[in-house]
């Protein structure tokens, strides 16, 4: 039987160890030690990967450091057997063709889920900038739901919420580049949105669907910062998971 754990996955030793280990019902998993898995994720990384996840369900809140292994998302659906819909709060929309054919990559993996998962109902993407909604490409639109940054602004969405079918349980994956700098500092060109925000629309969610899994990226990677951009960006994106994952761990008690 796969366990269900709040997971920290750490391909850069981002996480402090020690302190996820005191959370409870909480797995730290160090995956440094495997290449092939930045920004694109090799076959032989991927296999690698869902070895090292199988004992794990698709219930609960995972981190999955910087937006640069946002693709494990993928990973996690794929466990997912029955109807469901991916909710997926992100500045960007993920639905690129990846430049290396074939391979699992960060700015292509919704695509995938997309085109490939035959039990997905809903695909609903919120917060990219209303310009890089426009350039999603792909068949299976009826299966889309895009609220933008400016609807969110405007106080527009209602007629694009309306859309949403209720009546299947949600996957919740956020990418913190959605966030206004005040809330996350990520190695990504960042939206608006305010935290504040990001709560309550995640509340229409628990209060009226329910929540089966979720995911966290948006990490900062210290490659190629200077050490007072890293430790500022450290203190603001820890501020921002704990208050999260306090926020979540509220609602999401249900497990599977």
């Amino acid at each position: 039987m796969m366990q269900n754990r709040n997971l920290f996955l750490d391909f850069t030793g981002i996480y402090d160890r020690e302190e996820i280990e005191k959370l409870p019902q909480t797995v730290h998993l160090d995956l440094t030690d495997i290449s092939g898995t930045d920004m694109y994720c090799t076959p032989e990384a991927e296999a690698e990967l869902k070895k090292r996840l199988a004992p794990f369900g698709v219930s609960g809140i995972h981190f999955l450091d910087s937006g640069n292994y946002h693709y494990m998302t993928k990973y996690f659906v794929e466990k997912i057997k029955t109807p469901f819909s991916l909710v997926m709060f992100d500045f960007h929309n993920d639905m690129q063709i990846p430049m290396i054919h074939d391979l699992t990559s960060c700015g292509g993996w919704a695509r995938d889920v997309l085109m490939e998962m035959e039990n997905l109902c809903q695909l609903i993407i919120i917060g990219p900038d209303e310009k890089t909604l426009d350039e999603i490409d792909v068949k299976k639109k009826d299966k889309l739901v895009c609220i933008s940054l400016q609807e969110l602004e405007e106080k527009q969405a209602g007629e694009k919420i309306r859309e949403i079918k209720m009546d299947v349980p949600f996957y919740i994956s956020i990418d913190k580049d959605v966030l206004d700098k005040t809330y996350a500092v990520t190695n990504w060109n960042q939206g608006r949105m305010s935290l504040a925000t990001l709560e309550t629309l995640l509340h229409l969610f628990f209060v009226k669907g329910e929540v089966i899994g979720m995911d966290i990226c948006g990490e900062y990677s210290a490659a190629g910062g200077s050490m007072p951009e890293y430790l500022e960006s450290e203190r603001v994106n820890t501020k921002t998971d704990r208050e999260l994952y306090n926020y979540i761990r509220r609602y999401l008690h249900r497990e599977r």
